[in-house]
C-alpha cells in the first residue's frame, strides 16, 4: 500500500495475520501498530475506492484482519487466542491436549478454551465466534457439567463466574469492558440477570480477597487493575 507498509505476508505464516498484536514488527516494520490503525475509522484512507481495495487485499491475506468489523463483532484479544489454538490444532496438538497450563506467548489458551467451553460463556459469543471454535473441533459443555444450578448463584464462586460470564457476554458485543455504569444489568443465554456494574464494582474494592486464579480470569477478561494487582500481589 505504501513504502510504510509492513511486509503481512512475512509474518502471516507464523501468526494468523489479524492476531499481530500492536508490538510486533517484521522486517524492522512496525507491523502490529500499522494494523491497529488500519482498523480505526478511516484507517484505509478517505478515498471511498482507494478504501476498498486495500481492504480486499488484506482480507486476501487473512479474512479475519478485522475482527471487530461488521458482520464479525468480537475483539483482536479474542481472535489472538483462538488463532493460537488454531495453530496448535494445525501443528498436530489435539484439543484434549490444550489444558489448562498451555500458554502460548504467555497466554494461558488452555484455560481460555476451557471458559469459551462453558454452556453460559458458549451461548454468549458471536455465532461467527462459535464456527470458528466448532471448525476445530471445539463443542459446548452441557450446563450441569460446570455450572451451579441459577438458585446458587449468589454465593462464593458461582457468583464470580456468573458475573465473569456477563462480562464475557458484553465484551463480545460490544468490544468493550467499560465503561459500565453501575446499574447496568446483563441477560445471561438462561435468563439469569447479573447486575454486571455492581459486579465490576464490588469485585475491584474487594480484589484483596480474589485468589490468583480469579485475577487472571478477570485479566484474560482485559481488567487492567486485575493484570497489576496480579504483577503487584504477592501469592
Amino acid at each position: 500500500m505504501s513504502n510504510s507498509t509492513p511486509p503481512p505476508r512475512s509474518i502471516s505464516t507464523r501468526v494468523s495475520y489479524a492476531t499481530a498484536p500492536v508490538t510486533a514488527t517484521a522486517l524492522d516494520k512496525p507491523v502490529g501498530q500499522w494494523l491497529a490503525n488500519c482498523r480505526k475509522q478511516g484507517g484505509l484512507g478517505k478515498n471511498t475506492d482507494v478504501a476498498r481495495r486495500r481492504e480486499q487485499q488484506l482480507a486476501a491475506i487473512d479474512p479475519d484482519w478485522n475482527p471487530g468489523a461488521p458482520g464479525l463483532g468480537w475483539t483482536v484479544d479474542w481472535q489472538r487466542t483462538y488463532a493460537a489454538i488454531a495453530g496448535l490444532v494445525a501443528s498436530g496438538a489435539g484439543l484434549e491436549e490444550i489444558v489448562p497450563g498451555v500458554t502460548t506467548d504467555g497466554v494461558d489458551v488452555g484455560r481460555w478454551l476451557q471458559r469459551q467451553r462453558q454452556h453460559v460463556v458458549w451461548h454468549g459469543l458471536k455465532p461467527g465466534q462459535r464456527k470458528r471454535l466448532s471448525s476445530l473441533g471445539v463443542t459446548p459443555l452441557p450446563p450441569a457439567a460446570r455450572e451451579t444450578s441459577r438458585k446458587t448463584v449468589r454465593g462464593g464462586s458461582a457468583a464470580f463466574e456468573r458475573g465473569c460470564a456477563a462480562l464475557t457476554q458484553y465484551k463480545a458485543r460490544t468490544g468493550v469492558t467499560g465503561p459500565i455504569s453501575r446499574t447496568h444489568t446483563e441477560v445471561l443465554p438462561d435468563g439469569a440477570e447479573v447486575r454486571l456494574g455492581v459486579f465490576l464494582s464490588n469485585t475491584k474494592t474487594r480484589r484483596a480477597r480474589l485468589t490468583a486464579d480469579q485475577l487472571q480470569q478477570l485479566a484474560d477478561l482485559g481488567l487492567h487493575w486485575a493484570q497489576q494487582t496480579l504483577t503487584e500481589t504477592p501469592r
